[in-house]
């Protein structure tokens, strides 16, 4: 019973839950941050570039595929054959770079009302500015 009892304790310690929190909405964000790219930031640029290019289809072919499967980058892997895609990975980079922005922000806004929410210093206690005060006119 008593390791029943230390699971416990140790799933329901506030780090654990804010944890478990900050994942679940990490993967929402995730999910935000991948629409902005694929629907709203990677059509922009492809017609910036000259065209509709669609980044996930550009790619080499790095082995002969099937007469029967279409020049699609998912076909091509579903059925196993071997590409380069480069411009799945230009994508996720993307993806990558707006979200570590995103987080570096947020956590920049964090320390910024962390900052203003500390508290002041406490007052220099009396016998300390005195002693100081001594000193100074030791030296002089």
């Amino acid at each position: 019973m008593s390791v029943l009892k230390e699971f416990r304790d140790f799933a329901v310690k506030g780090s654990v839950i804010d944890l478990a929190v900050g994942v679940i909405i990490g993967g929402a964000f995730g999910k935000i941050v991948d629409s902005l790219v694929n629907d709203i930031i990677m059509p922009v640029i492809s017609t910036l570039l000259g065209g509709h290019i669609d980044f996930t289809n550009l790619f080499i072919l790095l082995g002969n595929a099937p007469a029967n499967v279409p020049n699609t980058y998912e076909a091509l892997k579903k059925a196993g054959v071997p590409i380069f895609a480069y411009g799945n990975f230009i994508t996720i980079s993307i993806n990558f770079i707006l979200l570590a922005f995103v987080i570096f922000q947020m956590v920049k806004v964090v320390n910024k009302v962390r900052a203003s929410d500390a508290p002041p210093p406490p007052p220099t206690p009396e016998d300390v500015v005195l002693l100081r005060e001594i000193r100074d006119s030791l030296k002089k």
